[in-house]
């Protein structure tokens, strides 16, 4: 029997209570968390540096050490989803829509408006801001992901332990984590999947609605995105009723092949060989400088520290936030490979994907943004790809696959939260009933449109940005629970060190 936790009803009482907060009193909620997130990036801001880059090394680790060789489960399972199956639900639930969102945005804010350390509109910002947009969707974030996944998966199919954050902890706490402090745990990890996926559905229903407009003249505003929740929401209500070989599975699928036509057609009608050139020379830039990167916290700086704050440790922030949901299902669809394949496979796979898919669409923008064709930098950010495609030729034709992909994008994401929200709900159920996944999608909707009616979803995003100092705590306990587990069971299997 799959019994509903105490975690379900703890977590609602504390979402009614922050979405109550935020409804009543928006502009104090968001004055409130703007100042903690702030404090947060000012003082532990080398600290995310140091444990993302720790978690990037420990992930090489695993594909090299004799851990590798283990499998995520018994000694005969094999893995649930064909490689490229898997690949495009790892990139769909991991990213998604974020990528369509920031793709063209970001490089050109880098580029334009706000380098990191060049001057604006010059040849080394736009090599620079190729190289950051590398960096805060790359390999760290995925090595992160990855770390803390395998920690999932191989408690969860290995040991046979409940799919549960808490569940890892007990190679350190034993019968502690199921009591009190895994319930607190667990918790924070509901906590912020919930609210994660809410932000989401509230900027993709916004960018949603912007690009509707821009087509077809949509009125902007709460009822146009109201509607545009509500659809989506049924829609991805269906797929989760369906089951996770079925629903999520195909719209990973269809995610990949939108995916590769909007690339298709931005690199044939783009600057095509300018594409490739800078996605090569900006990649070995990366590359290059990813240690730089990777520990440069700007002390001596104030400038050059106030755009950190803003950029890379923000997104440090952000992603840590994402890891309870991200994780968790990266791990559930990982079954049945080695730790050597899956940390491979989630390395190396998105991380490639996203990199060609920033020089592609910040390549074009910076390039349409040089040439004077029209001021990508005037649009808001849910705008900016729109209005790059209203510059290319077949604009409309590209346009609607690029709708097509958010909605898609979308409808996966939140598809793949109900799951995992499903799982964390039932005491770790690897088949949540459909009734909790249905409460749980109508929960992260309607959390979307209170806050979307009241402006606040800046400052939910505040608020998870915020939860992600405690979980990150979470996750270094997390990985010291995993080396443990691993080194008794290399011991067991006698491999050798």
């Amino acid at each position: 029997m799959r019994k509903i936790s105490n975690v379900f009803y703890i977590t609602i009482g504390l979402i009614i209570l922050a979405v109550g907060y935020g409804a009543l009193a928006p502009a104090s909620f968001e004055e409130i968390t703007t100042n903690v997130k702030n404090f947060v990036a000012s003082w532990f801001g080398w600290y995310y540096m140091l444990l993302l880059s720790f978690t990037a090394a420990l992930s090489i680790f695993f594909i090299f050490s004799p851990y590798g060789s283990i499998r995520l489960g018994k000694d005969t399972d094999r893995p649930e989803f064909s490689t490229i199956t898997w690949i495009a639900m790892l990139f769909s639930a991991g990213m998604g829509i974020g990528v369509v969102f920031y793709s063209a945005a970001e490089p050109l804010s880098h580029f334009a408006i706000d380098p990191a350390t060049a001057d604006p509109n010059t040849n080394e910002a736009f090599k620079e801001a190729l190289r950051q947009s590398f960096f805060h969707w790359g390999f760290h974030v995925w090595a992160m992901y990855g770390v803390i996944a395998l920690s999932l998966a191989f408690f969860q199919f290995r040991k046979g332990e409940p799919g549960l954050i808490s569940a890892t902890l007990k190679p350190m706490f034993g019968k502690k984590m199921e009591g009190p402090w895994g319930i607190f745990v667990d918790v924070l990890a509901v906590f912020a999947t919930s609210f994660g996926v809410a932000t989401t559905l509230g900027f993709g229903a916004v960018q949603i609605n912007a690009g509707l407009n821009y087509l077809f003249d949509v009125s902007i505003g709460i009822k146009s995105q109201f509607a545009i929740v509500a659809v989506v929401t049924v829609l991805f209500i269906a797929s989760a009723w369906s089951g996770l070989s079925k629903g999520i599975k195909y719209l990973s699928n269809t995610n990949l092949v939108l995916a590769f036509a909007l690339l298709g057609f931005v690199i044939i009608l783009g600057p095509t060989l300018l594409i490739f050139n800078m996605f090569t020379d900006s990649f070995g830039g990366y590359l290059a400088n990813l240690v730089p990167m990777s520990f440069g916290t700007a002390p001596l700086s104030s400038d050059n520290r106030d755009w950190l704050d803003s950029w890379t440790i923000f997104y440090w922030a952000w992603w840590i936030s994402w890891a309870p949901f991200v994780s968790m299902f990266i791990a559930r669809i990982s079954k049945g490979r080695t730790i050597r394949e899956f940390m491979t496979g989630v390395l190396v796979a998105p991380t490639l994907l996203g990199t060609f898919w920033f020089s592609a669409f910040g390549t074009t923008a910076i390039d349409i943004q040089k040439k004077g064709i029209t001021d990508l930098t005037i649009p808001s950010t849910e705008l900016t790809i729109f209005e790059m495609f209203n510059a290319m030729p077949m604009s409309l034709t590209i346009s609607i696959i690029a709708i097509f992909l958010i909605v898609s994008f979308f409808i996966t994401s939140a598809d793949s939260a109900t799951f995992v929200l499903g799982m964390q709900s039932t005491n770790g159920s690897l088949t949540p009933p459909n009734n909790v996944k249905l409460v749980w999608g109508i929960i992260q909707s309607t959390i979307a449109v209170i806050l979307l009616s009241v402006n606040g979803l800046t400052a939910l995003q505040n608020t998870i940005i915020i939860a992600a100092l405690p979980f990150s705590f979470v996750m270094l306990l997390m990985i010291v629970s995993l080396l443990k587990a691993l080194k008794a069971e290399a011991k067991e299997m006698k491999l050798k060190k």
